[in-house]
């Protein structure tokens, strides 16, 4: 014990010296700044407010991009007993263009869908009647348009495909349907993330999606609203977040890149095309390994891939002669895993697909031009 006693006195003592010079250093010091605050002028008996204002560029971004970021209200018919509409939900939406007469306005398909009304809350407080162009599940992406003469400003689009991990961003929306014109800071953690979708929710993903993945707070409400980056363009429309217990700063965007060509479909036409072959699929995950063997004739080695249900009369998938019983395992060289990569796959092609499939336990390739249906 004598000898531990020893050995911890020299720190002890080197710690109570430090202490009392640390504190010598200190006093003049303190007594300065006392000095200091004694001798600030006062304004009536308090003491003089010092201004903080900033000229930092990321905020005058933001100020500028907030008179663009709305908020939108979905009012929903009552039931059987009252027809009266009431307000069933809200989110956000960003004002991209505007016209002689008309604005529009992009937000998600999911703040939208159900409407019998919808009402858009600008920056300054003014509310206004929507109408709703054209909405898209698959990409969850709608257009309303307003009155061009309440529209104090449009948001200025920027490049999705530019932005870096590590880059500064920023997301402005009303998240919880009461904070309006909320700002939450973050970084791009990935500008080219895959995730899977349930676009028409049944409770399977079929389809992948890709977006911008952030760490900037997402929150309900926050859906159609803004992403943008330190000069104020709009790169982004916040989508949703992964909310699971553990779970923190997980957030996503649809690309501005990819929205664009939504956009002016859904404004033209009111909806989107979604390419097809025209057949029916089950992943081969789905069977039992003794009937794709004994039924399907496909190699053990072929663990992935789609296989051919049905095929439609006059379809593409006619016309390229595919056949009940077919598994798709590649279009346009893109390894076909699941049902969710045949959706990928058609909506990145130019219309002209090559397909490489086994029938009957042999490897062939087939070519075929896909039609467009609205719904994916």
């Amino acid at each position: 014990m004598a000898g531990k006693t020893r050995q911890l006195l020299p720190g002890l003592t080197g710690g109570i010296i430090g202490a009392v010079l640390t504190a010598t250093v200190a006093f003049p010091i303190l007594m300065d700044q006392e000095q200091q605050v004694a001798d600030t002028p006062l304004s009536n008996g308090m003491p003089k407010q010092i201004s903080t204002t900033t000229s930092d560029p990321v905020t005058n971004a933001v100020a500028t991009a907030q008179k663009s970021v709305v908020t939108v209200t979905n009012y929903q018919s009552g039931n059987s007993m009252s027809q009266e509409e009431a307000a069933a939900g809200s989110g956000s939406g960003v004002i991209y263009k505007k016209t002689d007469s008309k604005a529009y306005i992009i937000t998600n398909h999911h703040v939208v869908d159900g409407a019998s009304k919808l009402e858009v809350t600008l920056n300054n407080g003014k509310t206004l009647s929507a109408k709703l162009l054209g909405s898209d599940e698959t990409y969850d992406l709608a257009v309303l348009e307003v009155n061009a003469s309440d529209v104090p400003s449009v948001i200025t689009l920027g490049k999705s495909a530019d932005l870096k991990a590590g880059q500064t961003v920023l997301a402005i929306g009303n998240p919880l349907g009461e904070f309006q014109n909320s700002v939450t800071r973050g970084i791009v953690s990935s500008n080219d993330r895959t995730v899977p979708v349930d676009t028409n929710k049944d409770g399977q993903d079929d389809f992948n999606t890709t977006v911008i993945q952030t760490d900037a707070a997402i929150n309900p409400g926050n859906s159609g609203g803004a992403l943008i980056n330190e000069q104020g363009q709009l790169v982004g429309i916040n989508s949703m977040k992964i909310a699971e217990t553990g779970v923190e700063g997980v957030g996503f965007s649809i690309p501005i890149d990819d929205a664009l060509p939504i956009l002016k479909q859904l404004e033209t036409n009111g909806e989107v095309k979604h390419p097809t072959l025209g057949v029916a699929l089950q992943d081969v995950s789905a069977f039992p390994a003794g009937y794709l063997l004994d039924q399907v004739k496909l190699p053990e080695s072929q663990k992935t891939g789609v296989v051919v249900m049905s095929v439609e009369p006059n379809s593409p998938a006619a016309s390229a002669k595919l056949k009940t019983g077919d598994v798709i395992t590649k279009i346009n060289n893109e390894e076909i895993k699941s049902f969710v990569d045949i959706k990928t796959a058609l909506i990145k092609s130019d219309g002209n697909v090559t397909l490489n499939i086994i029938r009957d336990g042999k490897q062939m390739t087939v070519s075929t031009k896909t039609t467009t249906t609205d719904q994916l």
